[in-house]
């Protein structure tokens, strides 16, 4: 069954911890070289990948005993805000322009430049934690698309715009309050039971 609860809270989630990775930069600087419709169609494709297997690892998790599998998604979400709060800034990594315009060429650059530069990060480990924690995955994963194509989208459309109004410091520091809160519930359940 579909909680708009559950897809709430996670989009809130992995939207704030998303806004100050590289993929919004990645997708802004696409997003000036190439037709925006096609750098979106690439970038949601990987999202969705990366969104599937992180929904599947979250899957095997909810098959553990239920207090273990509340310490373990209490521990990776302080985790998680520790990397937030910590993480030097990383310079922008160069994409290879494709050599035409075509739909498939740049989308396929969109989609080949996120499905690697994503797999294993942050929010990736974020959404299996929180597919464990509700187990949930439908609503889990549609939260978590939504939130990382919003991101896409703001990062291929005016990146540039929002980071002029919110500081990256204060989204950064939003984004590992809300961790440090769930980690705080996952681990209190992981504890009472």
């Amino acid at each position: 069954m579909f909680s708009f609860t559950v897809a709430a809270v996670v989009f809130g989630v992995v939207f704030l911890a998303e806004l100050p990775d590289k993929t919004a930069l990645a997708g802004l600087m696409l997003g000036t070289r190439y037709r925006a419709s096609y750098v979106f169609a690439g970038v949601a494709a990987a999202f969705a990948v990366h969104v599937a297997l992180a929904i599947a690892a979250g899957s095997v998790l909810s098959l553990l005993p239920h207090r273990l599998v509340q310490a373990v998604v209490g521990v990776l979400f302080l985790a998680g805000a520790a990397v937030l709060l910590f993480k030097k800034d990383e310079d922008e990594e160069e994409v290879k322009k494709p050599a035409d315009q075509s739909f498939w060429k740049v989308s396929g650059a969109g989609f080949t430049m996120i499905l690697v530069a994503e797999f294993g990060d942050l929010t990736q480990i974020m959404t299996a934690n929180l597919a464990a924690r509700y187990d949930d995955p439908v609503s889990v994963g549609v939260g978590a698309v939504l939130a990382l194509w919003a991101v896409a989208g703001l990062g291929i459309l005016g990146g540039r715009t929002l980071m002029k109004y919110v500081p990256l410091k204060l989204i950064t520091k939003v984004a590992a309050a809300v961790m440090v809160l769930l980690a705080g519930f996952s681990l209190y359940e992981a504890i009472v039971g």
